[in-house]
């Protein structure tokens, strides 16, 4: 992990609010938020939840140090005996989070937040900027390994990256989402991730010919030569050069571990190429793929019948391409009067604006059966589904659509995590998050991961929940005088 220093990493308006708050005498006032995306990314049914150890590792390591306090008092203005507050700053409340690598959906809370408005506040940015981030590129990185079943990929996307924390954290998530390599030596070293990678067009313009530049790489990494074979013509060069290295591999005892073809018509050269390779006798030799791929281009060229079980993805993956940011908003649904957490509404002309009110769980619905995902039932926090014999699932989205489910289990997603300050959660390794979400991915219905125009999963309020809501609504518009 990179290890730093992150208390400044917040919007300046937010530590301003604490000093309101601590001047007004309500800086240790308990509040209550929730983080929550309100739409699915790229148009899919899904997103894969991402950030959790990283968040861990902020909260722990938060505090303010003397030049940060130094710069917030020139730019905020406060006076001396405020500085004792941000100098003893630790975080003391509570936090639940779904667990890394897990499938989530609009509109439920993924990150529970209770603790001093005080504190609560400062965690704001840094958490979204966290989990907005890694969520986004695990998602896309699943739905490119959905696109093609049993292939095996590669991320390298690193040098396309807005920023190297983007590169490092982002190859991260693509391993938790099911990548199966890096060529990212830090995140290989620091995440236990896999690494590894070919060669790079410039290695064989640095050679007098092609044939030069293969022979030298495989006397090297005589097992683990991969040629790239598009430097100057695939089918009339770098094919008939790299069966040639292929034969003389073959004669000392090695074997070439592959082929590399990074432009022109991938699905067509593929093709070619594999025919060649099999009539030398080299059946078993890696095909691998590159050059701006996604789920759509890696689903198209499977189609067409592209002959390749590897595929290398960079820039549509670490930069999740189409689809610039998640949308993840942390917001205030409980706030402490008289010493109870009452709920608080935000009410906006935009419907997917108006928040939930009051403290709340997520409960999965899991057919008995398939042991398949049914729906999302979000409750108040005093609330228990499990004993109940029924559920109808209503999507709220369209109340009208009812699925009385009577043969299920119940899954509670929100996991404790820090509790009044302290961890509490015993934090899984990167391959027990993957291994985590390949399980719970594998239990979503085919037809939630479509990459076009997937089914809409359910997530259902509670009959009181939703009364809450409703009512908290109208009462607000009859305060404000709105009808």
């Amino acid at each position: 992990m990179l290890q730093r220093n992150l208390a400044l990493h917040t919007d300046l308006y937010l530590p301003r609010w604490m000093y309101i708050y601590w001047q007004e005498g309500r800086h240790n006032e308990r509040a209550v938020f929730d983080v929550y995306y309100r739409t699915n990314p790229f148009e899919g049914g899904y997103v894969v939840f991402a950030g959790l150890e990283n968040i861990i590792e902020y909260v722990q390591t938060l505090r303010f140090t003397e030049e940060d306090i130094i710069y917030l008092q020139k730019m905020i203005g406060f006076p001396e005996e405020f500085k004792d507050e941000l100098r003893n700053f630790t975080f003391s409340g509570s936090i639940s989070s779904v667990k890394e690598g897990e499938i989530v959906f609009p509109n439920e809370p993924l990150v529970r937040i209770e603790a001093r408005i005080f504190e609560a506040k400062l965690l704001q940015t840094a958490i979204l900027n966290i989990a907005n981030h890694e969520s986004l590129i695990a998602t896309k990185y699943a739905r490119i390994r959905q696109s093609a079943p049993g292939a095996k990929f590669l991320e390298a996307g690193a040098r396309r990256a807005q920023g190297i924390d983007a590169a490092y954290f982002g190859t991260r998530a693509s391993y938790l989402a099911g990548f199966d390599v890096t060529s990212l030596a830090s995140a290989g070293r620091d995440f236990g991730i896999p690494s590894g990678g070919t060669m790079e067009h410039a290695d064989i313009q640095f050679h007098d010919d092609e044939l030069t530049a293969f022979r030298t790489f495989a006397a090297y990494y005589p097992d683990q030569a991969t040629l790239l074979v598009d430097t100057y013509d695939t089918l009339k060069s770098g094919l008939p050069n790299a069966i040639i290295v292929a034969k003389e591999l073959a004669a000392k005892g090695h074997k070439l571990r592959g082929i590399r073809i990074d432009s022109g018509d991938l699905s067509y050269l593929s093709k070619r190429a594999r025919t060649m390779l099999d009539e030398a006798g080299f059946t078993e030799v890696d095909i691998v793929l590159s050059g701006d791929l996604d789920e759509y281009v890696i689903q198209d060229l499977r189609i067409q019948g592209a002959q390749a079980n590897t595929f290398l993805v960079g820039t549509r993956g670490i930069t999740a391409y189409e689809q610039p940011a998640l949308g993840m908003v942390y917001k205030l649904v409980a706030r402490e009067v008289d010493g109870a957490l009452v709920p608080v509404i935000k009410v906006s002309s935009s419907k997917a604006k108006t928040t939930t009110p009051h403290i709340k769980e997520v409960y999965r619905i899991v057919d008995r059966v398939t042991n398949k995902f049914k729906g999302d039932y979000v409750t108040l926090l005093d609330e228990d589904p499990t004993h109940l014999d029924s559920i109808d699932l209503i999507d709220v989205r369209d109340p009208s659509f009812r699925n009385r489910i009577e043969n299920f289990n119940v899954e509670r997603l929100l996991t404790p995590i820090f509790v009044d300050g302290e961890l509490i959660y015993s934090v899984p390794t990167i391959e027990e998050s993957r291994q985590f979400h390949e399980q719970q991915i594998g239990r979503l219905w085919e037809e939630y991961k479509r990459l076009r125009l997937p089914e809409v999963y359910a997530i259902t309020f509670s009959d009181r929940l939703w009364k809450l809501k409703l009512d908290m609504i109208r009462d607000t518009r009859t305060a404000s005088g709105i009808k």
